[in-house]
C-alpha cells in the first residue's frame, strides 16, 4: 500500500492542496443548496399566502354560483382553482410545524373576509404535468422566451402547495400554488467555470510549490555534490531568511570538513615523504653489510616500507593534488591502459566507439582504470575489457579469470587497507588501497564502482561514469 503513496513533500502537499480545495468546494456548493432550498420554501409560503389573500378578497361577497364561475375563468393545469362543497385537503391536521404555522396565519388574516378554516398539505409532482410544446422549443425563438418556457416547464413539474380556504357560508376554496424548482447547483453552463476556477488554483499551487522547494531541491543537490567532492563550489546564500541560513550553515559545514581532510591527507602526505629520508640513509648504511647474512632480508624489508610509504603518498596526493576536469575521450583512454598489461585485453566482441566523452580528471581518471585492470590481472590471471554506451552513462566492464570475491565482502573490499589476501606478501596482496583510491576517484567524476561475481566464473568489475553534455 504504501508504494502507492507519494514519496516527495511537494506532492504530498499538492494533494492536500487539491484535497482540500474539493472539500471546500463540496461544503460550499451543500451549503448554498441548502440555504437557497431554505430560501425558497420561505418564498413559497409567502407565495401561497398572497394568492389566498387575492382570491378570497375577490370572491367573499360573491354568491356561491358566482364563485364557482369566477374560478373556473381562472383555472389552469399549473395553477388549479375549484370551488366546492368538499375541502381538497380532507386532514384538518398539518403535515409539520411551518404548514401548522401557516394555517393559523391564514385564518388570523382572513378572517375578516368570512373564513372560518384554512388547510395546506404539500403534494408530489403528478406524472401528468404538462410540459413545454416541443414545437414552440423548436422554433426561432428569442433567449428570453425559451428561458421563460424552461421555467413554466419546470414549475409545471414540480411539487406543490394544495390549499383549502372555507368561506363562513360553508363552501370550500380548493387552489394550488406550485413550488419553486431547485435548479442544479451545476449545470452546463456554470460546470466549465468551475473547472477553470479548480484548475487555476492547481496550476497556482504547483507553481507556488515549486518555487517553494527550488531553494531545497538546489541544497540537495549541494549536499550530493559536497559528498562527492568537498572541493566543489559553496551554495548561494540568497532567498528567505530561513533559506539563508541553511545554506550558510552547509557552506560552513563543507568549510570545516574540507579543512579537517585536508588536515589529515597533508599529515599522511608529510609523514610517508619524511620517512624517505631515514629509509635512504639506511638502504646505504646497509650497502656497507656486504657480507652480513641479514643484509638480504634487511634489504626485502626497507623495500616493503619504501613501497608502502609510496602508496600512502598516492593515496594522499589524490586528493591534495590540484587537477582540473577535462572533456576525455573515454575509449582512448582505456584502451591506452589495456596496452600496458599483457594479460589484459578488450573483448572480442568490443569495437572502438568515438564520442564516448566523458568529464574527469584525467590523471586521475587514469589511475582509476589502472587500479581496477591491475587488480583483474594480479588476482584474477586475466582480464577482459569492454566498454559501451547505455542511455547517457558510458560503462566499462572488467571480468577476470580468478575465484571471486564472497558476497559477504563484495562491499568491504572497497575500504581501506583491507586485503582479503590474509599473506603478509605484498606480491600477492598489495596495501588494500588500489579500489579506494579508483571509488574515490570515481565519485568524484560523478560516477561509481561496482562489484559482483559473475555467472561464468571470476569477478566483474563494473565502472560507471556520465557521459559529458
Amino acid at each position: 500500500m504504501r508504494r502507492f503513496l507519494p514519496q516527495t513533500l511537494p506532492v504530498w502537499v499538492l494533494l492536500i492542496v487539491i484535497a482540500g480545495l474539493m472539500i471546500s468546494q463540496v461544503a460550499t456548493l451543500y451549503i448554498v443548496s441548502r440555504d437557497r432550498a431554505a430560501a425558497n420554501g420561505v418564498v413559497d409560503l409567502y407565495r401561497l399566502n398572497d394568492r389566498a389573500y387575492s382570491l378570497v378578497q375577490l370572491m367573499h361577497e360573491a354568491t356561491p354560483e358566482e364563485r364557482k364561475v369566477t374560478a373556473s375563468g381562472l383555472f389552469n393545469s399549473t395553477y388549479a382553482l375549484t370551488v366546492s362543497d368538499t375541502p381538497a385537503v380532507i386532514s384538518s391536521i398539518a403535515g409539520d410545524d411551518q404548514l401548522a404555522e401557516l394555517e393559523d396565519i391564514l385564518v388570523g388574516r382572513l378572517s375578516k373576509f368570512g373564513v372560518t378554516d384554512a388547510r395546506v398539505r404539500r403534494d408530489p409532482a403528478t406524472q401528468e404535468a404538462d410540459a413545454p410544446d416541443g414545437q414552440v422549443m423548436n422554433r426561432d425563438v428569442g433567449q428570453v422566451e425559451r428561458d421563460l418556457l424552461v421555467l413554466a416547464a419546470d414549475f409545471a413539474q414540480s411539487d406543490k402547495l394544495t390549499a383549502s380556504l372555507r368561506f363562513s357560508d360553508g363552501q370550500w376554496l380548493n387552489f394550488t400554488e406550485p413550488i419553486t424548482p431547485a435548479g442544479p447547483i451545476l449545470s452546463v453552463d456554470s460546470l466549465p467555470l468551475y473547472s477553470l476556477i479548480a484548475g487555476l488554483v492547481v496550476v497556482m499551487s504547483i507553481w507556488s510549490l515549486r518555487r517553494l522547494t527550488a531553494p531545497y531541491r538546489m541544497m540537495e543537490t549541494a549536499v550530493n555534490r559536497i559528498g562527492n567532492d568537498l572541493k566543489s563550489p559553496p551554495i548561494a546564500e540568497t532567498g528567505s531568511r530561513e533559506i539563508r541560513a541553511a545554506a550558510k550553515a552547509v557552506n560552513a559545514m563543507q568549510m570545516r570538513l574540507r579543512d579537517y581532510v585536508e588536515d589529515r591527507e597533508h599529515l599522511a602526505a608529510a609523514l610517508a615523504h619524511d620517512l624517505r629520508t631515514p629509509l635512504t640513509r639506511m638502504r646505504l648504511r646497509l650497502e656497507l653489510l656486504r657480507r652480513s647474512p641479514a643484509r638480504a632480508a634487511l634489504a626485502h624489508d626497507l623495500a616493503d616500507i619504501e613501497s608502502i610509504a609510496s602508496s600512502v603518498i598516492d593515496f594522499a596526493k589524490f586528493e591534495v593534488t590540484e587537477e582540473k576536469a577535462e572533456r576525455i575521450d573515454f575509449w582512448s583512454l582505456a584502451e591506452s591502459v589495456v596496452d600496458m598489461f599483457e594479460d589484459a585485453s578488450f573483448d572480442e566482441d568490443a569495437t572502438p566507439t568515438r564520442g564516448l566523452i566523458c568529464i574527469a580528471r584525467p590523471v586521475a581518471l587514469r589511475r582509476c582504470i589502472t587500479n581496477l585492470v591491475q587488480n583483474a590481472v594480479t588476482y584474477g590471471k586475466r582480464a577482459h575489457i569492454g566498454v559501451l554506451r547505455s542511455g547517457d552513462t558510458i560503462t566499462l566492464t572488467i571480468r577476470d579469470e580468478g575465484p571471486g570475491i564472497p558476497q559477504a565482502k563484495l562491499d568491504q573490499v572497497f575500504g581501506s587497507f583491507v586485503r582479503l589476501e590474509q599473506s603478509r606478501n605484498r606480491e600477492t596482496g598489495g596495501l588494500g588501497l588500489g579500489l579506494t583510491i579508483a571509488r574515490n576517484i570515481a565519485r568524484g567524476a560523478g560516477g561509481e564502482i561496482s562489484l559482483s561475481n559473475h555467472p561464468g566464473g571470476g569477478l566483474l568489475t563494473e565502472l560507471r561514469l556520465p557521459l559529458a553534455a
